[in-house]
């Protein structure tokens, strides 16, 4: 028999008739979402002692009803729904906390609440994707579908989109947040398949038995037998199953054949984990032995030799995720030669990958979108739910955006035309940075035109005719941007076109007219000022960093990097670099040339304007180098925001990147260990001047040995702070952040939970450290290892320290230093961040290594030495399937 099928059911009253505990669970974090209950209406219900709240402060927009069948039948969150009559897509909307793992669960009971016995069929979204359908099969029949997911951003969206002729409805909606370091995906959400305890009953279980409030079903099969036990069952791991649903196990009645378990997906492509609750409940006398092998679908080994622990929990899953060519799934559990009793399993749990390709819309223009709407009363727009701008078919009334490749969608066109707006332009449009046209004409606007819209970049068209109570004057800002933008007010004339008079300019700004004689005024006086302007300027100021206000006060958003000494025109720049003779390297950011300034060399780095990311990096390594200082790292002399002209201006490193060195490129004798040692000392004090010299503490996001520089008498520093970050302070753990770094050097834990904290330098650092002492390929897919730390790890399993040191050293170094080196790499690459040293305690270990072979070379060497090296599991990469 297998599961097939069997995971559609109705929840009863009478299917809760479940253990209580004592003393009442923390709810904590949960979200218990009654859908139309009457609004400020809480309630517990009491089956499962949860607290329910009326649904309606998440959402703007729905109709409530009751189910018009037996309600005594079911639990008090299903008797009361929301329906959605109006519009294509309605969403409730949620404030939590970026990167923290939920699980998300929906229920529908249709109940003939609307009295046509019409079974609806509608998709559930999760911000911008799909998650599932829901296709109700029966008036009572009760469909719920679970999510495990990591929040991408600040805000969740939950979202029920009619795809046909009926209508989405919603009868409860939970939230629960689950641990961060539980059902760990290398991508994608996790869709609950089933999730089951192995007993004879029919007590379902949830909260609070399981304080996660997971829901999980009975399951048993005519052919097992049964254990159970009342003594307690120690839960330690990361799952932490209720310890009600690991008291109860199956084994097979004939314990000389496998215990058989088979279950089938109907979309036989699914990605699956899946996860085995293991833990022995039965009383073992002295010779008795509990030993299986799981093998899968004709023999696949899936793990061997398993004990079960006694009254403890072990939890067995894949860490990459599993097909069947055919959507089958046989497991079998088969005794070894030298067990005594047959295999048993406590619970099972099985997920498939839910894929989500679309990016949300930028978070900060998120957050402005919904202050704007906010602001002005916007929420009777139907269409003003869920993301702005993704998916394209479902985005804002009014709103068009840029779709990049890969990155979020970003809002380019703001129509709010007679949308009823009162009270003064909200500064709130000033996030939209990539905007190039607002419409805010026919509104009731107050107030004066702000001088922030002629801050804003790409902003090509205003319009504001038809706001009789605003005062038109028009701001020194705008005044200024006469050749780049159009502001249309009352009586001014339409926007011109290229194609009636070739001679126009690009853009004007057009303002009102009150008369000719005033026309003129207002010309004459605009030219005036124009011509005095041009008169003052001398070399080109850059505008993104210092501008004008009408007070004559200069704009502080970019205050930190407003420093002349260091300031270049682009005429300097091509003098110094001699017209861009000498080309010292290329990347993504662009060219790095050589160059002189004075009597001293320089390395310049230019990057076209042209780049919104390249800008925002070029900002952030001219904020951050202009106010560190640190003999390991590399000092800003200065730069160049000169139109689309980008430069940073560096001290000239002579010796280029460790990677030339290590790799022959620029030497053909090897770097010696000691030299090494010394590189990897300075370029860890220069981290460690990151994380907590500076204030605030930074994060570089980019360690790799590309990165560390070395100077004419080689000492290293770091270099290539473009992707730095800040980092918190006043007691907050981590910021959370687009994953940005190099393939191979990227900590796993921030690529799987946008989580930033500095010990994601400490993982990369770790990985340059590895490449120091080995000389290898960070990722090389001809080893049987491809990755590095997996490498070094599978190495010394095999055999002693020489056979991962690089073999162009000869063996000359102390082995000591070797040793504790090799272990400190593998400590900074640990897969819990949690695990892995600081940079403080990195500094002092390498200063021991540099230590131990100094004494080498000095002849005073202690004797000790080692044979191997203790790993263990969580020093490496996992390989599937794990056990914890």
């Amino acid at each position: 028999m297998g599961f097939h099928g069997f995971f559609f059911f109705f929840f009863l009253i009478g299917a809760f008739a479940v253990f209580r505990s004592v003393q009442a669970q923390d709810q904590t974090g949960f979200i218990s979402l009654d859908c139309g209950l009457e609004k400020s209406t809480t309630y517990t219900e009491r089956t499962i002692n949860i607290t329910y709240e009326s649904d309606a402060k998440y959402i703007d927009s729905g109709e409530t009803n009751k189910i018009k069948i037996d309600q005594t039948q079911f639990q008090q969150q299903t008797w009361s729904l929301r329906y959605f009559p109006d519009g294509q897509r309605n969403c409730y909307g949620f404030n939590l906390t970026r990167n923290r793992k939920y699980l998300i669960r929906a229920m529908f009971l249709y109940g003939n609440y609307d009295g046509r016995n019409e079974f609806p069929e509608f998709d559930l979204y999760i911000g911008p994707n799909k998650w599932t359908t829901i296709d109700i099969k029966g008036v009572s029949n009760t469909s719920m579908v679970e999510l495990i997911h990591v929040l991408t951003a600040d805000r969740l969206q939950v979202c029920l989109v009619k795809t046909g002729k009926t209508t989405p409805f919603i009868s409860s909606l939970e939230l629960r947040p689950l641990r961060n370091d539980s059902y760990v995906t290398q991508s994608g959400s996790l869709m609950r398949e089933f999730r089951v305890y192995f007993a004879n009953t029919t007590r379902f279980i949830r909260f609070e038995e399981d304080i996660h409030d997971r829901s999980w079903i009975p399951y048993f099969q005519t052919d097992w037998s049964q254990l159970s036990t009342n003594q307690v069952v120690k839960n330690g791991n990361f799952y932490e199953p209720p310890e009600l649903a690991m008291r109860t196990a199956a084994v097979p009645a004939n314990a000389s054949v496998p215990l058989n378990i088979v279950w089938n997906l109907d979309d036989i492509s699914a990605q699956s984990y899946i996860y085995m609750h293991f833990s022995e409940i039965q009383n073992l006398t002295t010779n008795d032995t509990r030993v299986f092998n799981i093998t899968y679908n004709n023999g696949r080994t899936w793990f061997t030799r398993f004990s079960p622990e006694n009254l403890q929990v072990t939890t067995i899953y894949n860490p990459a995720a599993v097909s069947s060519p055919d959507g089958k799934f046989n497991f079998s559990f088969v005794m070894t030669d030298n067990s005594t009793l047959p295999p048993l399993i406590n619970a099972l749990e099985v997920y498939t990958v839910v894929d989500f390709p679309l990016y949300e819309t930028d978070q900060d223009e998120v957050d402005a979108m919904m202050k704007i709407k906010a602001t002005y009363g916007l929420s009777s727009k139907l269409s003003w739910q869920g993301d702005p701008c993704s998916p394209q078919d479902y985005r804002w009334e009014g709103l068009n955006c840029s779709y990049p490749n890969s990155d979020a969608p970003r809002v380019t066109s703001l129509n709010l035309s007679a949308s009823g707006l009162t009270g003064v332009i909200t500064p709130d449009i000033s996030e939209l940075t990539l905007l190039t046209e607002l419409d805010l004409s026919n509104n009731d606007l107050t107030g004066v035109i702000p001088a922030f819209l002629g801050d804003m970049k790409s902003l090509k068209l205003i319009n504001l005719r038809g706001n009789r109570k605003l005062n038109q004057s028009i701001p020194d800002s705008l005044r200024q941007k006469s050749d780049s933008l159009t502001l249309l007010l009352d009586g001014s004339p339409d926007r011109k076109s290229s194609k009636n008079n070739n001679s126009v300019p690009a853009v004007a700004i057009a303002a009102p007219v009150a008369g000719a004689a005033v026309l003129m005024v207002i010309m004459a006086v605009f030219l005036v000022m124009r011509r005095k302007k041009r008169k003052s300027a001398g070399t080109p100021q850059p505008s993104s960093f210092a501008t004008e206000s009408d007070t004559g006060t200069k704009r502080t958003s970019d205050a930190m990097i407003i420093t002349k000494e260091r300031k270049f025109t682009y005429s300097e720049v091509l003098k110094m670099t001699n017209n861009f003779e000498r080309v010292l390297g290329k990347g993504g950011f662009g060219t790095v040339y050589h160059g002189h300034l004075d009597d001293s060399q320089v390395a310049v780095k230019m990057l076209s304007h042209s780049s919104a990311q390249g800008y925002k990096q070029f900002k952030a390594e001219v904020e951050l180098l202009l106010r560190v200082h640190h003999r390991n790292l590399v000092s800003l002399v200065g730069y160049c925001d000169d139109g689309d002209n980008l430069a940073l201006i560096y001290e000239y490193m002579a010796n280029g990147d460790l990677k030339e060195h290590l790799s022959g490129k620029r030497r053909s004798d090897a770097l010696t260990w000691a030299t090494r040692m010394r590189i990897a000392v300075e370029a860890a004090q220069g981290l460690e001047y990151l994380h907590n010299g500076c204030k605030p503490p930074m994060v570089h996001r980019d360690v790799k040995t590309t990165n560390i520089l070395l100077s004419e008498q080689f000492q290293a520093k770091l270099a290539d702070f473009g992707l730095s970050r800040s980092y918190p302070v006043e007691g907050e753990s981590h910021i959370s952040t687009v994953v940005a770094g190099t393939p191979g050097y990227l900590d796993p834990e921030y690529y799987r939970t946008n989580w930033l904290t500095e010990k994601s330098d400490v993982y990369s650092f770790g990985v340059a450290l590895l490449e120091i002492i080995t000389n290898q390929p960070v990722i090389d897919k001809n080893r049987e290892k491809p990755h590095i730390p997996e490498w070094v790890g599978f190495m010394l399993v095999k055999g002693d320290i020489r056979n991962i040191v690089d073999p162009k050293l000869n063996g000359n170094y102390d082995t000591n230093s070797v040793w504790k080196a090799v272990e400190l790499a593998l400590s900074c690459v640990n897969p819990s961040s949690s695990r892995r040293p600081t940079m403080p305690h990195v500094v002092m270990e390498l200063n021991e290594c540099l230590a131990f072979e100094t004494s080498r070379m000095q002849g005073s060497q202690e004797m000790y030495s080692r044979d191997s090296l203790e790993l263990t599991a969580a020093s490496m990469s996992e390989f599937a399937p794990g056990a914890r």
